[in-house]
């Protein structure tokens, strides 16, 4: 019960802090759209097919909003000198990591609550599809799990800015693969049986890194 009295402790600090200042979604939302957009006007005298395109603008937005987010779950903290007091409550630090990575996770599932029905209206595809929102959740799982690893990481680095996407898009690119690969699959009509191949890849790099990082957050947040 200790652990899981952290965990929602941490979590709900984020998000009532997030209610009260509203930085990391603003800038989240922001950049998702800004992206959007661009690649919308972009591709419109080119692409006869917005379905060929658009799981890659699709992911191309979360994954660099998203990387936005991570960057300031951290910083905040770490720039106040508030996260020193955090790693010194007497509490598994596991409960420290899932919490944020909660946190992490609801910002980026409220970007796509947003950003998804744009999309359907700009490129006039259906993408509130429930194989897509599927393949969506897990990638953003994904990455929100391997993300607030590496955020712990780069924040104690001087160039933590640019270290965080060097460090984390090679980690995220079996995330990337399986969610573009599926995300194109449904739009294109594929089988059941090849989209279930891409989301057994999304579910096993899921649960594969989530043990990982429960196992070396100690080790992370102590160096």
């Amino acid at each position: 019960m200790r652990f899981w009295s952290a965990m929602w402790a941490i979590f709900w600090k984020d998000v009532r802090a997030e209610f009260r200042t509203k930085d990391i979604f603003t800038g989240m939302l922001i950049f998702a759209l800004l992206a959007v957009l661009i690649f919308n006007f972009a591709f419109d005298l080119r692409v006869e097919r917005a379905k060929e395109v658009l799981p890659g603008v699709m992911w191309v937005s979360i994954v660099f909003a998203g990387m936005l987010g991570l960057n300031r779950s951290f910083i905040l903290e770490y720039d106040r000198g508030s996260l020193s007091g955090i790693l010194l409550a007497p509490v598994d630090r596991s409960a420290l990591y899932l919490g944020k990575m909660l946190g992490n996770l609801v910002f980026m599932v409220a970007v796509e609550v947003v950003l998804l029905p744009i999309m359907m209206v700009l490129f006039n595809v259906n993408v509130l599809q429930p194989s897509i929102l599927i393949f969506v959740f897990l990638g953003t799982i994904g990455f929100a799990i391997v993300g607030t690893s590496f955020a712990a990481i780069a924040v104690n680095t001087r160039a933590r800015e640019v270290m965080l996407p060097v460090l984390l898009l090679p980690v995220l690119v079996p995330v990337l693969i399986a969610a573009v690969k599926g995300t194109a699959n449904v739009l294109d009509g594929g089988t059941l049986g090849e989209q279930m191949s891409w989301l057994r890849i999304l579910g096993a790099f899921d649960i594969i890194f989530l043990g990982i990082a429960f196992m070396t957050f100690d080790y992370i947040v102590e160096e």
